[in-house]
């Protein structure tokens, strides 16, 4: 079994963890970030409070909108990320190597090289897997309950500030937002939101440039010449894990807030201030109606909700690849073993 395969199953069998602990959070979060309302005062778009107005109006199952193929789109993306990660990451190991025995560095991957091969498994991952994310997206801002009287449509109209959110009364499937996609835009409806996505792939970039620099800084001190984070305990990537996404996360934030504005159902009511034409046009318009505030909605539910994902998810996998890689040594002794003259 190749390293990148052992790296990718890895990353998608944490990923999958990661996703199953953390998942009210991220709908609550995606939630707030479609949120159009300005005048929501920050305590109702607290996390804590809208889960629990959700289970209240529409149950428990709500905060679970969309799980199937969140674990579908998780496991596809961590799998292709991590896969094409490693096949970047030994030909820059590769390349790094060669250039020392002509004369030049140190022999190791240096940080322009990580970040430039985080993101080209980034681009791979975003084409690929976008389709499931914009669906998870719809799943996820779907709301089922009732506003009230027959007459608040009527009434919303004439309140511009506010675009209230298309409600659905029968059972809403993954098929549904499949064919709903479909007659909205076509095929290019499932890559909607995918132009800041792919700028979004700065956010893996960093989170791993700071996650290899520390392990690799670590490692320096503690003078471990192992592969990878092997001789770090698991606690310790966890932490490490941690820190590499909050500052990844600080940084790339408003663009996860345009990439779930475009790619959620819009509203009915004709509201130009919230319909989007495009990337740009979202920014300026949230920028000009909403306010600098607008691209940062449910900043501390995204943190919290990303970086402890983050941090489950390295421990995982790593432990993952330990044990992968010892079955597979086993398994190598033993043929050897056996293979032996007597």
């Amino acid at each position: 079994m190749s390293d990148a395969l052992i790296n990718g199953l890895a990353g998608a069998g944490g990923g999958i963890i990661a996703q199953l602990i953390t998942y009210p959070l991220q709908t609550v979060n995606t939630r707030q970030q479609t949120e159009r309302d300005p005048s929501k005062s920050a305590a109702r778009d607290g996390a804590v409070r809208q889960m629990l107005e959700v289970v209240k109006q529409e149950g428990w199952g709500r905060l679970y909108g969309g799980l199937a193929p969140s674990l579908v789109g998780t496991a596809a993306s961590q799998g292709v990320y991590y896969y094409f990660y490693q096949i970047f990451r030994n030909k820059a190991e590769t390349a790094a190597q060669e250039r020392w025995r002509k004369g030049s560095g140190d022999g190791s991957v240096g940080m322009f090289q990580s970040l430039v091969v985080a993101a080209l498994a980034g681009c791979v991952n975003v084409l690929l897997t976008n389709p499931i994310w914009v669906v998870v997206a719809r799943m996820q801002t779907h709301k089922k309950t009732n506003f009230g009287s027959p007459n608040r449509g009527l009434q919303s109209l004439s309140n511009d500030a506010i675009d209230f959110p298309v409600v659905e009364h029968l059972p809403y499937r993954t098929s549904h937002v499949i064919q709903e996609l479909y007659d909205e835009a076509g095929m290019w409806g499932f890559w909607k939101g995918v132009v800041p996505t792919l700028i979004m792939v700065s956010n893996p970039s960093i989170q791993f440039m700071l996650y290899e620099t520390l392990v690799k800084k670590i490692k320096r001190r503690r003078d471990l010449k192992a592969k990878g984070a092997e001789g770090l305990t698991a606690l310790e990537i966890f932490i490490l894990g941690a820190v590499a996404k909050l500052g990844a996360t600080v940084v790339t934030y408003p663009l996860l807030v345009v990439k779930a504005r475009l790619q959620v159902k819009q509203g009915l009511i004709c509201d130009k201030r919230h319909q989007y034409t495009g990337t740009l046009d979202a920014i300026n318009k949230m920028m000009r109606y909403e306010g600098v505030s607008g691209l940062y909605k449910g900043m501390g539910t995204k943190i919290v909700q990303s970086v402890f994902a983050a941090a489950v998810l390295f421990m995982v996998k790593e432990e993952l690849v330990r044990a992968a890689r010892v079955l597979v040594t086993g398994e190598l002794r033993l043929i050897k073993s056996k293979s032996k003259p007597p």
